[in-house]
């Protein structure tokens, strides 16, 4: 079972990207349960069953409970997965949900087209990317766990500097695998960029357990 739970700022399409990513999950196999409210991560035992789950949230905020019941699903083997700002500028300042997906966003000084580098062309996850390839979007600044194992990565270029920074990342969460990207803006960023939005796929199944 894959648990999707979308909201916070509209800018992203929220709503959007739950269907198009229920959608993809359900056509692999999952039993997908979508929800419009953070009501579901007052389900402890539910979120302990799920196989999947995908924040789809910009911004919001976690009752302690909540981020509790979410961290522990994942600790005992819930995958986490999500992309951009659903899942990795969701519930700022939640400590322990932002140690837990590995990064959180903190700007996007550049907004147009960059370009992205596959680090680890061995994943599955990014097999189907070339090695090389141009993205048009905002380009997120993260702060970053060390610890997480990089698949691809931007070089950032803000006042005068350049820094390598991570795009798609994996991690373990106890025994729970997380998968995070930050592309995809908006749903049609995937129909432009059909690769990406499988990449994703990917990710997420990579991520269940």
């Amino acid at each position: 079972m894959a648990i999707l739970f979308y909201g916070g700022w509209d800018g992203h399409e929220p709503k959007r990207c739950a269907e198009l990513f229920g959608d993809a999950l359900e056509a692999a196999g999952f039993e997908v349960g979508r929800f419009d409210s953070l009501g579901i991560l007052d389900d402890a035992e539910t979120l302990k069953a799920a196989d999947l789950i995908v924040p789809i949230w910009t911004m919001g905020k976690l009752e302690s409970a909540q981020e509790k019941n979410l961290s522990a699903a994942v600790r005992e083997g819930s995958g986490l997965g999500g992309f951009h700002g659903g899942m990795g500028d969701a519930f700022r300042g939640a400590i322990d949900y932002e140690w837990m997906v590995g990064g959180h966003f903190v700007g996007h000084p550049h907004v147009g087209p960059y370009r992205v580098k596959v680090t680890r062309p061995e994943s599955e996850i990014v097999s189907g990317l070339p090695a090389v390839f141009d993205y048009e979007s905002e380009q997120y600044y993260m702060m970053m766990d060390p610890g997480v194992e990089v698949l691809a990565t931007t070089t950032y270029r803000y006042e005068g500097r350049d820094c390598e920074m991570p795009v798609i990342w994996t991690k373990r969460w106890g025994k729970g695998r997380v998968f995070y990207s930050a592309l995809g803006h908006q749903s049609a960023e995937f129909e432009s960029y059909p690769a990406v939005f499988d990449m994703t796929v990917r990710g997420l199944r990579w991520a269940a357990r």
